[in-house]
């Protein structure tokens, strides 16, 4: 029975290490959808080098910090207990991996190739495992110190905060470094409109993260025995909250829409597994309202030209996730309990000016040595033909 457990859970993880692989994928189309065409081979360059980077960095080093294991022994241990360790590694992998695939979406059409691999492989291998061992390793002793203060410790069920908030605090100081767009903002005050170049594939990429989310958030119970349908009801709730949501604040705009569920889904990780689906619905609904009215103002108001919208969409509601877990995974609001306001605020707090600090640091640091950003001639050209040297539809194909 206990060999067929072990099979089991290793099976279990395995598919949602690659169900959570697949949004990648995700990742790569909406940020295809989202650019202008020159830079489309590009956006699915970089998600691809940026995860291959990403798993080397997290197998040497990353997942050591986090967790204090090392690789670095035979084959025959690694493959102990049907190699669930091993499986364990790629499916935290691919959470670990999500941060550079996040940043690529705020830097898009004007960043240098290859100062953001190793900004990848700095922040997969120490800046993200840095605050994952913090909560949910125990390391250092800080939720020891948050349940002492506030009496409980911080939840984080499926990275509402360790991921996305972490990913979209470090993505805007790499925004605001690398500068906007060429002639996205004029001298005279006018906004140049950069809309999306092509809606399908962006509906396809919200499509692939939205399916494979579930394999995000409720294989994040890691063995089979602590499988929760709630987590994949409140996913669900919070899913169509955020897409109502923001087709209501959006206008019915097709871009807004197809990151509401997104919007969702990112708030909800972190409550999933204690909250009311109807709790659910209403921080879903919360999150795709947020993410339309702050995507619009830091685009047309305040000018910070983040291209797919990271920080609002995975910091700003990731940040609010946090936070929601607290309110709406009370007993008193329809949820489990076992979580309070306080320590969700402090673990918020703590994995935000962690993330904002460490991206003014990496990204400063990679501007003042090698720059962050294309030439202007290179950017009017595009990505594509300036670091790929092919365009994603090439305008002569050879007929013979």
């Amino acid at each position: 029975m206990e060999a067929l457990k072990q099979g089991a859970d290793t099976l279990f993880i395995l598919l949602g290490a690659v169900m959570v692989l697949a949004m990648h994928a995700g990742f790569a189309f909406l940020e295809l959808g989202t650019v202008r065409k020159k830079n489309q081979v590009n956006a699915l360059v970089k998600i691809l080098v940026d995860f291959s980077v990403s798993t080397v960095m997290y197998f040497l080093v990353g997942y050591a910090v986090a967790y204090g294991a090392s690789f670095f022994i035979g084959a025959e241990q690694l493959a102990a207990k049907n190699g669930y360790e091993l499986v364990k590694f790629f499916f935290l992998l691919t959470f670990a991996a999500a941060i550079p695939a996040i940043i690529s979406g705020g830097i898009a059409e004007r960043a240098k190739f290859w100062p953001q691999l190793l900004a990848t492989a700095v922040i997969v291998g120490f800046v993200y495992p840095f605050f994952e061992g913090i909560a949910w390793n125990q390391h250092f002793g800080v939720q020891a110190w948050i349940k002492s203060v506030t009496g409980e410790e911080f939840h984080d069920f499926a990275g509402s905060i360790v991921v996305h908030a972490v990913g979209g605090w470090i993505a805007l100081p790499a925004v605001i470094l690398l500068g906007a767009r060429s002639n996205r903002y004029r001298k005279d005050g006018a906004v140049s409109a950069h809309p999306p170049s092509n809606i399908p594939f962006l509906a396809l990429g919200a499509w692939v993260l939205t399916v494979g989310w579930f394999g995000f958030n409720v294989m994040s119970a890691q063995t089979l025995d602590k499988i929760s349908g709630l987590v994949a009801v409140n996913s669900l709730m919070a899913m169509v909250g955020g897409t109502l949501a923001a087709l209501i604040a959006g206008k019915n705009d097709p871009g807004f829409v197809h990151n509401g569920p997104l919007a969702g889904l990112v708030a909800v990780c972190a409550g999933s597994d204690l909250m009311h689906p109807l709790g659910a619905l209403v921080v879903g609904a919360v999150a795709g309202t947020l993410f339309v009215v702050m995507f619009t103002l830091t685009q047309n108001k305040w000018k910070i030209d983040d291209v797919l919208g990271v920080w609002p969409l995975h910091g700003l509601c990731g940040a609010w996730g946090g936070v929601a877990a607290g309110i709406f995974g009370a007993k008193a609001l329809g949820g489990l309990g076992g979580v309070s306001f306080g320590a969700q605020f402090l673990g918020t707090a703590m994995g935000v000016i962690w993330a904002l600090l460490s991206g003014f640091v990496v990204y400063g640091v990679l501007k003042a040595t090698l720059g962050l950003r294309l030439s202007q001639e290179e950017e009017y050209d595009g990505a594509d033909m300036t670091i790929h040297k092919i365009s994603a539809t090439p305008d002569r194909e050879v007929s013979w």
